[in-house]
């Protein structure tokens, strides 16, 4: 079993180790991507995996607090994320309120917010109230209806820009760590060397601090599409396919249950 890390140690390993984070939602998956990973993130990208939404604008704050405390029960020798879902941060107030039911009903070690400039104030008021704040710049995927789609970032000297001066505020700000997501790998190094806290990248390159995937993504649950940053590690939906295929033939066929699964 892996020693549980803590802000401090993920401080610590920029410039020295590269950082490993999947998304989990539940306790059983999590018990099983516990001691591979540095840090575990309840993502409300859930919706997406596994309700079949088309972004993650419709997960609610009592979804989140559910399966973080599942994800918590699972992996309690992991360091935890919530995701603080859209529509929970529009105000200090309304932050502060959300974070600490979080805290309060959960054992998340930490919560995630998108948004750079215009949301540090708000991740400052966060930090100066006990609560552990990782941030997230570049693609932000709860802005996409405003936004009109999924936009890579950095393209333009604009957005490039923009970019940098937003994770520099939210380091400002007092967050521990940052997810750059969808932007060019120009862009995931500049960001990684301007902030002096850990950058994980998801579709940002390899010269950030870390990595983050969605975990049926990366094991090949999710069959819908398949985005470009994505390195699959596992066929998971052809083997749980034939698995259920095999099961439903030894049924049909008279082979399961056998004598060895009957008790006498």
């Amino acid at each position: 079993m892996r020693k549980k890390e803590t802000i401090a140690s993920l401080k610590r390993a920029k410039g020295e180790r590269k950082l490993t984070m999947v998304t989990a939602y539940d306790a059983l998956f999590a018990s099983l991507f516990s001691d591979g990973v540095d840090m575990l993130l309840v993502g409300d990208s859930l919706n997406m995996s596994f309700l079949g939404e088309p972004d993650t604008l419709s997960a609610t704050l009592e979804q989140m607090i559910y399966h973080t405390r599942a994800v918590c029960n699972g992996a309690p020798e992991s360091f935890v994320v919530c995701d603080m879902p859209f529509g929970t941060t529009n105000t200090r107030e309304d932050a502060l309120a959300n974070a600490v039911e979080v805290f309060r009903r959960t054992r998340a070690d930490a919560v995630k917010i998108e948004g750079g400039e215009s949301r540090a104030e708000l991740v400052r008021h966060l930090v100066e109230n006990a609560i552990a704040v990782m941030g997230h710049v570049g693609l932000m995927p709860q802005s996409v209806r405003s936004e009109g789609g999924y936009r890579v970032q950095g393209r333009d000297e604009e957005s490039f820009a923009r970019v940098l001066a937003d994770a520099k505020a939210i380091e400002e700000a007092g967050a521990f760590c940052i997810v750059v997501e969808g932007v060019t790998p120009e862009l995931g190094r500049a960001v990684t060397e301007t902030v002096s806290i850990p950058v994980i990248g998801i579709g940002a390159g390899r010269e950030t601090d870390g990595q983050v995937l969605v975990w049926s993504d990366m094991l090949g649950f999710f069959e819908a599409f398949r985005p470009k940053f994505v390195k699959r590690y596992l066929e998971g939906a052809a083997l749980v396919k034939e698995a259920v295929r095999r099961y439903g033939a030894d049924v049909r066929e008279g082979r399961f249950p056998g004598e060895e699964h009957c008790y006498r």
